[in-house]
């Protein structure tokens, strides 16, 4: 789903002031099992290197520069403890380093927004970009793209004492927030036509919404719930599956770099050893109440 970029790369962390504590505490991740599972992963052969001219010129070089962000709480959020960055898109991160250089800890982090992500691959200042960042026609006319490694669709967020919504087939005459500006209107038109939509400004204010109960449901982008779940304190929960549009998830790199192959070759093997759903239980699934694995995107 499209929505404001800036909240899919923002720990949504609310306080609420009155009536109770909705998504107000985080559920850590585990940093153990997190950093055993980097720490086991492949390692790429000489030969597998020097096949791929952008591989060969990041172990020439000796760290992998990434263009990332370091604050979403299940994807990438760093541990200003131990100064270490943890979740799903870190790990991967993480595991491709290793798979390259035998070491996960040579990274060259830079921050990036939805504003600057194909600009700092166009000017070399990174090898790839890994950031949630959706594969759309338009950026893929400035950029390539490795993957899909993950996929996303539209969810239906619900207090966790409602038992009437199951699904979104359940919402008809329903009250539903969503965002203005994202997809998510046109999504409640073509799946959801008898809800009774309210459109919101901002994430907070959907879930404040929600919260204060003036509106039954919030439909928005499913990975964006998620995070908002692993904030909270079990006051919400996800009422049936994910639907809509899938919005893939791809690892930027520079237009035309034989790197796609050489990515996509190494998510094939992550996902086919296993490493792929233990990294989505470690980093979403323990933390969202989420006991079933999804399977990984199809790969080129």
């Amino acid at each position: 789903m499209r929505i404001p970029s800036l909240l899919k790369s923002t720990v949504v962390a609310l306080t609420i002031a009155t009536g109770g504590s909705l998504f107000a505490q985080g559920t850590p991740i585990d940093a153990a099992a997190f950093d055993a599972l980097v720490a086991q992963g492949p390692v790429a052969s000489a030969s597998t290197i020097a096949a791929s001219t952008w591989a060969t010129k990041i172990k020439q070089a000796g760290t992998l520069r990434l263009g990332g962000t370091q604050t979403s709480n299940l994807f990438s959020l760093l541990n200003e403890k131990d100064g270490k960055m943890r979740g799903f898109d870190a790990g991967l991160a993480q595991l491709l380093t290793r798979y390259i250089l035998g070491d996960a800890a040579k990274i060259q982090f830079t921050q990036v927004t939805s504003s600057t992500r194909e600009q700092v691959l166009i000017n070399d200042q990174v090898d790839l970009v890994l950031a949630t960042y959706s594969i759309t026609p338009a950026r893929a006319e400035k950029i390539s793209f490795a993957g899909p490694y993950y996929t996303s669709q539209a969810g239906v967020l619900v207090k966790a004492n409602n038992k009437t919504i199951q699904s979104h087939n359940d919402l008809a005459g329903k009250k539903v927030a969503t965002q203005a500006g994202s997809t998510g209107p046109a999504i409640l038109a073509q799946y959801a036509p008898k809800a009774v939509v309210q459109e919101f400004q901002t994430h907070q204010e959907a879930l404040d919404a929600l919260r204060q109960g003036r509106v039954d449901a919030y439909v928005t982008d499913h990975t964006l719930l998620l995070n908002a779940l692993s904030l909270g304190t079990g006051d919400a929960k996800l009422a049936g599956a994910p639907f809509g549009a899938q919005d893939p998830y791809g690892i930027g790199l520079a237009k035309g770099s034989d790197g796609v192959a050489f990515v996509n070759a190494f998510l094939k093997k992550v996902q086919a050893d296993g490493t792929w759903t233990k990294l989505w239980t470690i980093s979403i699934g323990q933390r969202t109440g989420s006991t079933t694995a999804p399977t990984p995107p199809a790969l080129p």
